[in-house]
């Protein structure tokens, strides 16, 4: 790092990135500095400067041995190596400087005193995680899938039998049902759908209410997709129409595989289709020759779907909000919670990277054909469709709090 730019890293002062320290603290103090940025997305740590960001430079010797064989041989887990190099100043003042890549093993912890501690970013200041923090980040470094987690208050009457009955002789290969609910919870446990409790009745998971749940939002209150559609483009006026839609994933289909299967009862996805429909499209003047009229879409529906469908299966179940989908007068935005998993990029997922949040899910909407086998409908249906369509590219918004994909309006 040059000198000019280590001091236009100071004179900006600390932030979400960069953390200044002094080097005379104790190793645990540093190291919880160093675990709040693994555990975020990395930064910089300077050794030698002050909060205020005055420099008094390096004054403990051995530092960079201390750092790497005390600090993070010791301290910090699992293992994590910095880029380490000190920076010579005019008046020979040196200063260290700590550049850490984002965490791909989250959590990072400081272990010490025989407990480990989970330290996270919050604006400048590095803070023990909270119970909700803590979630995401086992999630994202793929140690915990919240879709297998219980949901509290939930039996097996939660679940509809006749979507599970068709899933399990019509897709899994089963000869019969379960006879008895024993039978039932046994074979729901072996697919993830229920888990068991010593002595008690099974108890539902995220993943079997959301797939087969009679109403997945009586029980997990931030299931189901809020929908909204407006005349203008902002929110700021009265909403052409505004609700709640609930619902398994899965639709109820009549007939066996390969013999004219149809649906009898909609799923989410098809209920939110069917309910944006007259908000997104308009019916032509004219009659065609079975006297119908057409009706013309602002969105190429292929793409509408893949985007509804990637934030049904792919969305954070650690975030306690629905799903959301806005109708504009220039665009439809679709807003699933949490940030992609791990080191998932916007870029990597446009490129055809694949990294299932929540691998149960996907599996059961791909052995209906909801979800493409390649999983790359990004790449193949929602950028290339908008495209076409539209004239203007898909647009996708990532935070640490949601991924918003934004399609464009058809201007005709």
């Amino acid at each position: 790092m040059l000198k000019s730019e280590l001091l236009e890293i100071i004179a900006n002062g600390e932030n979400s990135g960069v953390e200044f320290k002094r080097d005379d603290l104790r190793p645990e103090q540093l190291a919880k500095e160093i675990v709040a940025l693994l555990n975020f997305q990395g930064g910089k740590l300077l050794l030698g400067v002050e909060d205020d960001g005055s420099i008094t430079g390096i004054q403990r010797p051995g530092l960079e041995i201390w750092v790497m064989d005390t600090v993070f041989g010791r301290y910090v887990h699992p293992m994590a190596l910095p880029y380490y190099e000190e920076v010579a100043l005019d008046d020979g003042l040196r200063v260290a400087v700590l550049t850490l890549t984002q965490g791909t093993a989250k959590p990072y912890v400081v272990r010490n005193n025989n407990r480990e501690e989970i330290f996270v970013r919050v604006g400048s200041t590095s803070r023990l995680a909270t119970r909700e923090q803590q979630a995401r980040l086992f999630e994202s470094g793929g140690m915990l899938h919240a879709e297998i987690l219980p949901v509290s208050g939930t039996d097996l009457d939660d679940l509809d039998k006749a979507r599970l009955g068709d899933y399990l002789v019509n897709i899994a290969g089963d000869q019969e049902e379960p006879k008895t609910s024993e039978d039932w919870e046994q074979r729901l446990i072996g697919l993830g759908f229920m888990v068991e409790r010593p002595g008690e009745p099974a108890i539902c998971t995220i993943a079997g209410l959301i797939l087969f749940g009679r109403s997945p939002r009586r029980s997990l209150r931030y299931a189901g997709v809020r929908w909204m559609s407006f005349a203008g483009d902002t929110k700021e006026y009265r909403a052409q129409d505004d609700t709640i839609l609930d619902g398994p994933l899965v639709a109820l289909w009549d007939g066996k595989p390969g013999a004219g299967r149809s649906i009898v009862d909609d799923g989410l996805l098809e209920r939110l289709v069917d309910r944006m429909g007259p908000f997104i499209s308009t019916e032509d003047t004219e009659l065609d020759g079975g006297l119908r009229r057409e009706s013309t879409y602002r969105y190429p529906s292929d793409a509408i779907r893949e985007a509804l469908l990637n934030a049904l299966v792919h969305r954070d179940w650690t975030r306690s909000i629905e799903i959301e989908v806005v109708n504009y007068a220039d665009r439809l935005e679709v807003i699933s919670p949490g940030a992609l998993q791990n080191s998932m990029t916007v870029e990597k997922m446009l490129a055809g990277q694949r990294s299932p949040r929540n691998p149960i899910i996907v599996e059961i909407m791909r052995d209906y054909g909801y979800v493409d086998s390649r999983g790359m409908g990004v790449r193949r249906k929602i950028v290339p469709l908008t495209r076409d369509y539209a004239g203007k590219d898909a647009e996708f918004d990532l935070t640490d709090d949601y991924l918003r994909v934004v399609i464009p309006a058809r201007n005709d």
